[in-house]
């Protein structure tokens, strides 16, 4: 399965607007429209999940650039970025533990 983002139409586009856009040239798996969390409008961008590589690279070359509600279409295979290494905490040993930092003592 390849992912591909599409962005800029209209905010009251649905899922099936958008996959009526995408699927003459591609079989489209799932659909994620983004949203504000709080107040659940649209952001104007989605993730699609295409079948194949080949259809992903159809329906970008035929959608990318098309005009919906006097706006140009953005449409972008998303390449998966690779798992960063998980970063070094100072108070961790490397044995599984992790030692407590020791503060000085205030004189009486």
């Amino acid at each position: 399965m390849t992912k591909i983002f599409v962005g800029g139409f209209p905010l009251n586009y649905t899922e099936i607007d958008i996959v009526m856009l995408v699927a003459p040239h591609a079989e489209v798996v799932t659909i994620k429209i983004v949203r504000d969390k709080k107040t659940k409008i649209c952001k104007g961008y989605a993730f699609l999940e295409i079948e194949d590589r080949a259809g992903a690279e159809n329906a970008v070359e035929m959608v990318d650039g098309a005009i919906v509600a006097g706006k140009p279409l953005s449409v972008k295979i998303r390449e998966d970025e690779p798992v960063a290494a998980p970063k070094q905490y100072s108070g961790y040993s490397g044995s599984g533990s992790f030692e407590k930092k020791k503060r000085p003592r205030r004189a009486i």
